[in-house]
């Protein structure tokens, strides 16, 4: 059955800050020449949420005020899957462990089994919504994404070991916020940048969420209070 790839698939993109009570850095990779969605730009680890995303046990989901905001165009299995999909993003793109010490109960998903080898269960209870774009019409991929902001001391791994990750991202590093413009990145990236830069040393969720909303007939910039 043929898959129509211009069709809008929910996604989760993860924005790691450390060195928050300094000078903060972000996690940040390159994706590669041949990809068909915006090859050869820097950008943060995440990608499309996965059917099978919605069946995977968190070990906390995510809280309030976060959660009331997500569920703003994401009904209850979706926004389960939202916070799985960040784990496992970040899991597969970084190498990097969210979650919490466990055994898992029941078999591993396949595509579960190095995480689970940590020793950790997915965890979600840390992710803050601060950014929420539809890509706009007429680009090869188009996908309603959420961005979650999370500290690198909520990780449970090492922030700088990168050995377990996959290869979809390459040159990945900390950039500090006050040069991470010189990279070349997605335009929606720099917009969340942006935001998330005005607010590197809050701790706390944002009061309101901004939504760079785009369709057929018009975008606008929302916020979503919740």
């Amino acid at each position: 059955m043929d898959i129509d790839k211009t069709a809008i698939r929910d996604a989760a993109t993860v924005i790691v800050l450390r060195d928050i009570g300094g000078a903060p850095h972000v996690l940040m990779g390159q994706r590669g020449a041949k990809a068909a969605f915006m090859p050869n730009k820097f950008v943060f680890p995440g990608g499309a949420v996965d059917l099978a995303d919605r069946d995977v046990a968190l070990a906390a989901p995510i809280q309030s005020p976060c959660r009331d905001r997500l569920a703003e165009g994401a009904d209850a299995p979706l926004l389960h899957a939202l916070g799985v999909a960040c784990v496992r993003e970040l899991w597969e793109e970084t190498g990097l462990v969210l979650g919490q010490k466990g055994a898992w109960d029941g078999p591993v998903p396949d595509d579960w089994q190095g995480f689970a080898a940590t020793g950790h269960l997915p965890d979600a209870q840390h992710l803050q919504f601060v950014f929420r774009a539809i890509t706009p019409p007429g680009r090869p991929r188009r996908f309603d994404a959420r961005f979650f902001l999370i500290h690198a001391d909520r990780l449970s791994s090492d922030p700088d070991d990168f050995s377990a990750a996959c290869d979809e991202l390459s040159h990945l590093q900390w950039i500090a916020l006050d040069e991470v413009r010189r990279l070349d990145m997605p335009f929606i990236t720099e917009v969340v940048l942006a935001e998330v830069s005005a607010r590197a040393h809050d701790p706390a969720p944002p009061a309101s969420v901004p939504f760079f909303k785009n369709d057929d007939e018009e975008s606008l910039f929302l916020r979503i209070r919740g």
